[in-house]
Formats: C-alpha cells, sequence, structure tokens
C-alpha cells in the first residue's frame, strides 16, 4: 500500500508539469507505435535538451517506457502505470469515511 502511495504520488507529481503532461497524452495518442524523440520534438515544439528532461521525468515516474532502436529512441506510454495510478485513485470510491470528532475545549 505504501509503495502503491508513493508510486501513484510520483506520476502525479510528473504529469503534474504541463509539458510532461501534453508529452505523455501525445504519447497516448500514438498508441503502442510510440513516437522518436524528434518526433515528440517537431509536435510539442520543445527544443531538444527540455524535451529530454521531461522525458526522464516521466521515465523515472514509471509512466513512459524507452527502447533504443539503433541510433533512435523510442518511447510509449506505459498504459499499465496510468491504469495502476488510476485504480489507486479510485479504489475506495464511496466506501465512505468514518467521521472523527475533536473534542472543543
Amino acid at each position: 500500500m505504501k509503495q502503491d502511495h508513493a508510486r501513484t504520488a510520483r506520476a502525479l507529481a510528473a504529469l503534474g508539469h504541463e509539458a510532461r503532461l501534453e508529452i505523455f497524452r501525445l504519447l497516448v495518442r500514438a498508441g503502442d507505435d510510440g513516437l522518436i524523440v524528434g518526433d515528440i520534438a517537431a509536435h510539442t515544439a520543445l527544443p531538444l535538451s527540455t524535451l529530454a528532461h521531461h522525458l526522464r521525468a516521466l521515465v523515472a515516474a514509471g509512466l513512459v517506457a524507452q527502447e533504443r532502436r539503433g541510433r533512435e529512441i523510442l518511447n510509449r506510454a506505459d498504459y499499465g502505470a496510468l491504469n495502476g495510478a488510476l485504480r489507486y485513485l479510485t479504489e475506495e470510491c464511496c466506501k465512505g469515511v468514518a467521521v472523527v470528532r475533536q473534542d472543543v475545549a
């Protein structure tokens, strides 16, 4: 449970940046084919050094998987990681919360 909490926090933190959210959504649209770094840069208009920084954060959060293909690096959204984070956020939906009262002195 603690590990799921930390993993979800890292994923949300990574997606909490506009550029990283844009990159991740682009990779989701690309599907299993993924995109190479140059194509991501063309779609986002991010400089390569900035893009590399954001991709590192998404990879570190477990949201993007990379595969080297010769000189190119193919990037794919990790749907399992995304689904895991969403599942963690919603798994206790509508189960109720006990009321905690504090005595006021």
